[in-house]
């Protein structure tokens, strides 16, 4: 079916973009979308990137854009956790960095098209097959309907309990075990089940090491419900050998990673 005869709200909701390759995609010719530009139907943001004229673009926007195209970048980390409320995190500068997940490469165009906004593309968290828990990917991230001039798209964002995972993937080199440690007594409500889940399939030693760790260091409420003896070193499921984390940081002899010293005798909780 074509689209000759369509206007390009049809394809286009109000604050999203999308690329003349994927309308091609989507059944319109070459000459409908030169015609939808000389028309002012449709403008250019970026070479190939079109928005309705009215549309007023934010990095939400963008975002839902990306997944609507078939991307699999998902906002994740620090971003996932500003915006479901866990996070209050002024970055140095006036850009706002968004943090998306996935293994999708973020195309060039997106951090051309809004002049204050970084978008950041991360290596997402690999886990084993999951075909035995089918709730699993329910456990990976959560929809949001976000509202573009009072049309909707819906935004697939990494759950709290992932995006903390996926925070530690960063530390030290661009997230201090302070700031993850402030962030984590932030989370007292995380789900038991979902962070079974996570921990049990994760591949990551590294983060799965720490974050029981910063999770005993502040005696996180949900600890209690986790079966630690599922997640011992000993046990085979955390890997093996030591893990140098914090550079000239004490060892913690539980986890075998190496920590800040000053955080040692401290404890919250």
């Amino acid at each position: 079916m074509g689209y000759v005869h369509q206007q390009p709200g049809k394809l286009l909701p109000y604050g999203l973009v999308v690329t003349r390759s994927w309308l091609i995609g989507k059944g319109v010719q070459r000459h409908t979308v030169d015609n939808w530009l000389k028309s002012g139907q449709l403008v250019a943001v970026g070479r190939g990137v079109f928005k309705r004229p009215e549309s007023e673009l934010t990095w939400q926007g963008v975002a839902c854009s990306l997944q609507r195209m078939g991307a699999d970048l998902t906002p994740g980390g620090i971003t996932a956790l500003e915006m479901q409320g866990f996070a209050h995190y002024l970055s140095l500068g006036s850009r706002t960095v968004v943090h998306l997940f996935g293994r999708s490469t973020l195309p060039d165009w997106v951090n051309h098209i809004l002049p204050d906004v970084t978008f950041e593309r991360h290596t997402r968290l690999e886990f084993d097959p999951t075909q035995d828990d089918p709730g699993f990917e329910q456990t990976l991230s959560r929809a949001q309907d976000m509202s573009f001039g009072g049309e909707k798209c819906s935004l697939n964002v990494s759950s709290p309990e992932l995006a903390m995972l996926e925070l530690l993937m960063d530390v030290p080199r661009t997230v201090s075990f302070e700031h993850a440690d402030n962030l984590l007594q932030g989370l007292p409500n995380l789900s038991p089940q979902k962070l079974t889940w996570l921990l049990e399939y994760c591949k990551n030693v590294k983060v799965k090491r720490l974050f029981l760790w910063l999770a005993e260091h502040n005696q996180s409420p949900w600890l209690k419900k986790l079966d630690l003896r599922r997640f011992s070193i000993e046990g085979g499921a955390l890997g093996s050998g030591k893990r140098v984390i914090a550079e000239g940081g004490r060892l913690d002899r539980k986890y075998l990673i190496t920590v800040p010293p000053d955080m040692v005798a401290e404890s919250h909780g």
